[in-house]
């Protein structure tokens, strides 16, 4: 039995937890809060594997397409201290991101941006070492030209929430209601996997992650 939105089990899920080194007060806080108010946030094993994953690459600077509270921004600037420009669409979510970055001591090193995604995107002109994806999952094939863009040469494209509580992987899980997303999710990762550009893997790690190395511009 899956927890949170995971797709893996119960006790998988609570071992690899355990195994993680802790964050600090803080960023333990912020958990807590996305927690009691149900807002979407990476999952610990994903947010881990993605600071490595920054680290290993050297990268120094990530755009963020869905900053909610600011915990992901936080962390991957902090694991790895690249700098982080993140998106949010809804103004009180990112007046939130913006103290808890203010409380990480990291106005320096992350700007939030506040818009709609679609709209922000195709003004950007700085070239990322990786981008994460990790928005309204019904519009990742919206962004994914303009991240391919803006990703350089030689940089990850990070994508969550892939497999969808499963869904994505079989419809012996689809919800009715969600046949919209899981469709457009499909096709992203066709997407994916057809671009030329792109050597991707799918992980079956928190809700899935799509990781994408751009070969060529």
């Amino acid at each position: 039995m899956p927890i949170d939105d995971n797709i893996n089990y119960e006790y998988i899920i609570r071992y690899i937890r355990k195994e993680l080194t802790p964050e600090d007060g803080f960023a333990s806080e912020l958990e807590a809060l996305a927690k009691a108010e149900e807002i979407p946030i990476s999952q610990p094993e994903t947010i881990k594997l993605i600071e490595i994953l920054l680290q290993i690459s050297g990268a120094k600077s990530v755009l963020e397409v869905g900053a909610a509270i600011g915990y992901s921004a936080i962390l991957m600037s902090r694991h790895s201290g690249a700098s982080v420009t993140t998106i949010e669409l809804f103004p009180e979510m990112a007046n939130r991101a913006r103290e808890n970055i203010r409380r990480a001591g990291l106005e320096d090193k992350i700007t939030v941006i506040e818009g709609d995604a679609k709209d922000v995107l195709p003004t950007l002109t700085d070239t990322y070492d990786a981008v994460f994806i990790d928005a309204a999952k019904a519009q990742y094939m919206e962004f994914f030209p303009h991240c391919l863009r803006l990703l350089r040469r030689g940089g990850l494209l990070i994508s969550d929430n892939v497999l969808y509580k499963g869904m994505t992987a079989t419809d012996e899980l689809l919800l009715h209601r969600k046949r919209t997303i899981v469709k457009r999710l499909r096709m992203y990762l066709d997407m994916l996997r057809e671009d030329g550009r792109l050597n991707t893997v799918v992980l079956p790690v928190g809700d899935g992650v799509a990781l994408s190395y751009k070969l060529k511009d």
